[in-house]
């Protein structure tokens, strides 16, 4: 579940005009799971971890991104 401060991170990168696809995708996911017992879809989880490896992103769109990456289900071992 994504905590009160990261969500307003996350919601301060949504409404800038600036912030790139990639930061908007991974604020986004964060943002839904506010609401328990939600997780990071695979797409999500791709941009979050674009935003985290780009140098030219905000602190409030890594928090945003680590929130989301943070709540992605394990991946299942073949």
């Amino acid at each position: 579940m994504t905590s009160q401060p990261t969500a307003q991170k996350a919601s301060a990168v949504l409404k800038s005009p600036s912030t790139g696809a990639s930061s908007k995708s991974a604020a986004a996911s964060s943002l839904a799971q506010v609401v328990p017992k939600r997780v990071t879809s695979a797409p999500a989880a791709t941009a979050a971890s674009k935003v985290l490896r780009d140098g030219r992103t905000s602190a409030a769109s890594k928090a945003a991104a680590g929130s989301a990456l943070a709540q992605k289900p394990p991946t299942k071992k073949r």
